[in-house]
């Protein structure tokens, strides 16, 4: 069935409008000097009136309506899909739009241009880790000379951290890559804090070997234990604890990360939640208020949602006082379905 244009249907309801609005006119100009004019003159262009009006509300304003939330819904950032579910686009070339956004926002689409991205700003700026990574080497080669052992352990420490977030460009890696680059990173946090922090990570032994195999966005554990120790720990008195707890269920993985540290007060968490109901991209330009506690948070909910769906993500609950508690939720995959060759294919 051809589709008809909200634009059309105006148009039709218009002309139909005007044309028993014309024949009134013409009506009442011949039917001037009679004295009894039929009822029907007046009663037929009334019922006409009638359902040309019914019609244009549900013809017309009704799909208006529609079409106008779920737009505002997409301009809002609150849902992705809204510009692909206007039912009555207004015009051909609306359709036309609509059709090359969802294209765009295409899963697959996203991920390859974000490959691409990544690819052409390490292959722009490969003189650098090159640099800081020789750089790095021979910092500790003189630590060892000198007998600076924990000074070459931490140049070590460095360059592995490094080389992991700026050569690496893959959007999915095994979630042992991940805890191992996240061990790394609170080995380094360790030299600053010293034996203040304390981190344990528990996995069922019993499925140790094949959880470690499941695959996850590459940084999604570093950032949100960068910002636990320093919105949460870094201000606490005594000792800090880090937790990584993971558990499996029959198609997900679930992963706590929690902190003994200060807690996040009420309007915090609030504007925290709401941000991972929104999906914004604004952090990334790095303006106003780009220290924000949520800002990491909003980066992986983002990230897991742009590559799994809005089904997975981020929630997280925190105390004053007592600290916070996020979890991860994750499907259970060992595949790389979301990961594109150079040439743009799916491997």
């Amino acid at each position: 069935m051809k589709k008809i244009y909200l634009e059309t249907r105006a148009a039709v309801v218009f002309l139909v409008a005007c044309s028993v609005c014309l024949f009134m006119i013409l009506s009442a100009v011949f039917n001037y000097e009679k004295t009894a004019v039929s009822p029907l003159l007046v009663i037929i262009p009334a019922l006409v009136l009638s359902a040309d009006g019914i019609t244009a509300w549900f013809w017309c304003v009704a799909p208006y309506r529609h079409a106008k939330h779920m737009l505002s819904l997409f301009a809002s950032g609150y849902s992705f899909s809204g510009i692909s579910d206007v039912r009555y686009p207004l015009s051909r070339e609306m359709e036309d739009v609509q059709t090359k956004v969802t294209e765009l926002l295409n899963t697959d689409q996203m991920m390859n241009l974000s490959k691409r991205q990544a690819q052409f700003i390490a292959l722009q700026n490969q003189i650098n880790p090159h640099f800081l990574y020789n750089t790095l080497e021979g910092i500790r080669s003189e630590a060892l000379t000198s007998g600076l052992e924990s000074v070459a352990s931490m140049a070590e420490a460095l360059s592995t951290f490094f080389r992991y977030t700026i050569s690496q460009v893959e959007n999915l890696v095994t979630l042992k890559m991940e805890l191992d680059n996240t061990q790394n990173y609170f080995f380094i946090q360790q030299y600053r804090f010293g034996r203040r922090l304390h981190l344990s990570v528990e996995i069922d032994e019993e499925d140790r070997e094949r959880v470690l195999k499941y695959k996850i966005p590459k940084l999604t554990l570093q950032p949100i234990i960068e910002n636990s120790i320093i919105h949460g720990l870094e201000g606490k008195m005594g000792e800090g604890h880090l937790r990584i707890k993971v558990v499996t269920t029959k198609d997900r993985l679930l992963i706590t990360v929690s902190d003994d540290g200060t807690g996040i007060d009420e309007k915090m968490l609030d504007e925290i939640r709401n941000s991972f109901t929104v999906r914004s991209f604004n952090y990334v330009t790095g303006g106003a208020g780009g220290q924000h506690s949520g800002i990491a948070l909003q980066n992986v909910n983002n990230r897991i949602k742009i590559l799994f769906g809005e089904e997975f993500g981020l929630t997280i609950e925190s105390c004053i006082g007592v600290g916070t508690d996020v979890h991860i939720s994750l499907p259970c995959t060992t595949t790389v379905s979301t990961e594109f060759s150079a040439d743009g294919d799916k491997k």
